[in-house]
Formats: C-alpha cells, structure tokens, sequence
C-alpha cells in the first residue's frame, strides 16, 4: 500500500470516529464528570475558631505559636480550631446544655480561648473577637487532669521520662592556681656562724637529690664541739666505762653532751663519725641536699659569709603540688574533703590531671564571696609547676541515692514547683513537687512523684496552655473554677 493510500484510510477512521461520538452523546449514553476545573473552584469552608498556632507557608514541618515570617519573608500561615489536625474522631455538632440523642460527647461550657479563668454555659466570643473553645465531658476531670489530643503531642513534641532513682552527680567548676606543698619545703639554714669554703655545682632551679653535695663551710663553734667529742673519745669517757667518769658526772652524760651539742647545730652524723675515726678534728665539713627536689634559692658563694640562721639554700618537692581553687559561696556547701577532683591547664591541652579535695579554709574572702579549697595534685613529672592556672572540676554528690528526673521536667513559678505526670491517653496530672540539690542537667525531687512515674520533658507549654493555667496547675495564678462561672 502506498503512502497516498495509508493517508486516506487514517482520515476515514477519525471521521468515523467522530460521527460515532456525536451519535453517543445525542441518545444519552455518555455521563462524564465534572471538569477538573469545577471541584478545585469549589467554595472552601471557611475556618472557625481561635488561631493557636502558625505554620509553614511552604508546607514544611515548622511552626510557630506567635506570627512570624520565613527567612524569604513569606508569612506563616495562620492555622485556626477548626483547621487543627486531630487523630481522633470528630464530635457531631452539639448545642449548649442538650444532649442530642445519639451524640458521642457532650459540651459542659466554653473556656476563655486565650486561657484566662473565664467561662461561659453557651458559646461567645472574647474581647478580640476570638470564639470561646468547647470543653466536653471527660476532658475536665475533678482531680484537675489535662486531656491532649495525639495529633497535638506528635506535632508540639510532647516527650516524657520515667523517674529514676539513682545517686545525684554535679560537677563543681572553679578556677584554680597551683602552689607548692608547705610540707615539702627545706630551707638549708646553718646554725652557727661561718663561711663558705666552696658551693657546690648547684644554681636556681637546679634539681638535687637527697645528699647531693650543696657546700662546703667552716664554723668554729663546730670545730670546738668536734674538739672536746674526740677528747672524751680519747679520755675512755664512754658508756660501758662508768667507772672512769671523774667524781660526780658518770661517763654516758658526758659523751652525750658533746655528741648532742654537735646535733643541736646541725652537723651531719658522718661528721662526727669521721671525728671518732681519724682521731683528728676536721677544718671543714660538708652540708648536703636533705631531700630531693629543685633549688628555689641559692644565696651563697665562695668566700662568702654568714650568721647562724642565715638562709644559704630553699628546696622544694615537686612531686606533690596543691591546687589552689576558688569555689563560690553557692556551691561550697557541696564541696567535701575526699572528693575526686580532675584539673586542665592552658599549658597542656587535652591533658586531665588528678587529685582529691584535703582541706576547706575556714573563712571566705568577701571580694569575691569565693572559699578556698585546697586539692592534692600528685606531679610526678612536674608538669604542673607553682602559679599555674588550671580549669578545677570537683565531683560532687549525695551519698544515698534519690528521686532524678531532668531540669526540664520541673516548672518553676518561683513559689511553687510543678511537674506534669503522664496518666495515659493523652492526660496529664500537674503534681506539686519539692526540689533538693541539683545536678548536672538533673534535679532531685524529695516529694510529689514516685519511682517509675513518667513525667513531661519537652512540649510543657502546651500542656500548660490547655490545662486553663488556674484549674489544672492548680496555683500559678489563683482563678475560679469552671462551675463557679456558669
């Protein structure tokens, strides 16, 4: 077939087309709906009832109890009673004070839409125009419940937690500076007068250990002591030989006495044993580090002079350190002797050290109504050197454990503390709680909610909003009760 040919037959095919269409619809046998056009025209009912929240003009999932405006600058749509999302079912419409037959529930009165303890038998209007919110039967209970829908707690995010029971944690912070330990600390300071014959290869900041050599000196009043020591030593003045004792003083006072003059000024054990040994008094002697750590002061040099108490040498112990912290006047009553503490410096980042609280001073320091703690910061490596700064963190807590739930759970009107207890379905029960010491985001409830009850978290307000604010948290502004106002 040509082409020519193929032509002719398609237009003879919708011409037929055609003719059949025009017979269909003028015996009646053709019924098509209504276009398009017409249902998206329909009128729209328009919404009824207060505004109570503002939702995304784009249909995103945001929104918002107060109108606003995107970041484009597009309004948030207003979304009224009527046009709220609900999962339970509708009531049929009702009148005031009449039961219709077969009626699923029955309206008791109207409440103040903005929540103000006003209420009215029959439906009317505030003074913004705003219409009145039915309250049905049920949803008004005696002991002072809140019904919420679940569309209202899926969308506002109402979210609820079980009360534990458990010990309470807090964390102290306070700022802390790092000192030497007072008990580490040796001064060498001799007792007698004297000079330096030679100072030890040892400076400022010099570490020492126990016995290192710090200097050589000369005293004369040592040199007498040594003298008459090596001559009792001599003379057979010993503890074993009373009987040589010149009448009077028996040997053993004698011996001691010398021996004890020597140690009252400060000479060294092996000085005397090297006087009882050589049988000789020596010119000098030698001072020694007593113990170890690193030289804070040195004073001496070769030659040089001094009278007895003169400081030649400050020692200090680095491996013990206190930590110096100012904790406020709120939170020093937490604060215990025994308590962990973990300290960070700026001089070493990422690095935690350790220590434990030992002594609360007894006063408080009124410029800064700070008390100081001291802490026992072990410093093996002394990393941590006197006047350094340090972030202190003091782990503080009851002992016995308690009632928890979070800080978010508790409204607090400043007279009062409330908490919203979850009954099921969709009520909750303001109970009235008494708070004790809080924790870390937590607090602890010493009355007013049981172990395993369940308690709101998050989306307080709404169900603050709907409980009226004066019947249902029962307090946080005194109001008359809904039967009162009929």
């Amino acid at each position: 077939m040509s082409a020519l040919s193929k032509g002719l037959v398609s237009v003879a095919a919708i011409i037929a087309a055609a003719g059949a269409g025009v017979w269909v619809g003028q015996n009646g046998m053709l019924h098509l709906p209504p276009h398009p056009t017409a249902a998206i025209n329909a009128p729209r009912a328009e919404p009824t009832g207060p505004v109570i929240y503002y939702r995304d003009p784009d249909g995103k999932p945001f929104y918002s109890l107060a109108p606003r405006n995107t970041d484009g600058g597009a309004p948030y749509v207003a979304v009224h009673a009527s046009e709220d999302v609900s999962f339970e079912p509708k009531p049929k419409t009702q009148k005031a004070h009449a039961s219709v037959p077969g009626a699923e529930r029955k309206i008791k009165f109207y409440r103040n839409p903005m929540g103000l303890p006003d209420t009215s038998p029959v439906p009317k209007k505030d003074s913004m125009g705003m219409d009145y919110i039915p309250v049905y039967e049920g949803e008004d209970s005696d002991d002072g419940s809140v019904k919420v829908s679940p569309g209202k707690i899926q969308r506002t995010g109402v979210e609820t937690v079980a009360v534990i029971k458990r010990r309470l944690t807090r964390t102290i912070q306070a700022p802390g500076v790092a000192a030497l330990d007072e008990r580490r600390i040796a001064v060498v300071a001799p007792k007698f007068d004297g000079y330096v014959v030679k100072v030890g290869d040892v400076t400022t900041g010099t570490h020492v250990k126990a016995g290192d050599v710090l200097a050589t000196v000369f005293g004369q009043a040592v040199l007498d002591q040594a003298a008459r020591l090596l001559v009792e030593e001599n003379s057979g003045w010993t503890r074993s030989d009373e009987a040589a004792s010149p009448p009077g003083l028996k040997g053993p006072a004698g011996v001691v006495g010398a021996t004890r003059r020597l140690q009252n000024l400060g000479v060294p054990e092996e000085f005397m044993d090297q006087v009882k040994s050589e049988r000789r008094v020596p010119d000098t002697f030698t001072i020694r580090a007593p113990i170890s750590g690193d030289v804070l002061e040195r004073n001496w040099s070769d030659g040089q002079g001094f009278k007895a108490g003169d400081v030649g040498f400050r020692i200090a112990d680095h491996s013990m350190v206190w930590m110096m912290a100012n904790v406020a006047e709120s939170d020093i009553g937490a604060v215990e002797p025994g308590q962990a503490v973990t300290v960070t410096t700026r001089a070493h980042p990422g690095r935690t050290f350790k220590g434990t609280v030992r002594v609360i001073y007894p006063h408080l320091m009124k410029e800064t109504r700070t008390v100081q703690v001291r802490i026992e910061m072990p410093n093996a490596d002394r990393a941590l050197l006197p006047d350094m700064y340090g972030e202190v963190q003091i782990a503080t807590g009851g002992k016995e454990p308690a009632l928890i739930v979070p800080s978010s759970a508790v409204i607090d009107s400043g007279n009062r503390q409330v908490v919203l207890r979850d009954l099921g379905e969709g009520r909750y029960e303001p109970r009235d709680v008494k708070v004790g010491h809080r924790g870390d985001g937590v607090v602890e409830l010493t009355s007013g909610v049981s172990e395993g009850d369940h308690v709101v978290v998050n989306g307080n307000f709404l169900i603050d909003s709907e409980s009226n604010l004066q019947s249902a948290l029962k307090g946080f502004q005194t109001g008359s009760t809904p039967e009162a106002n009929r």
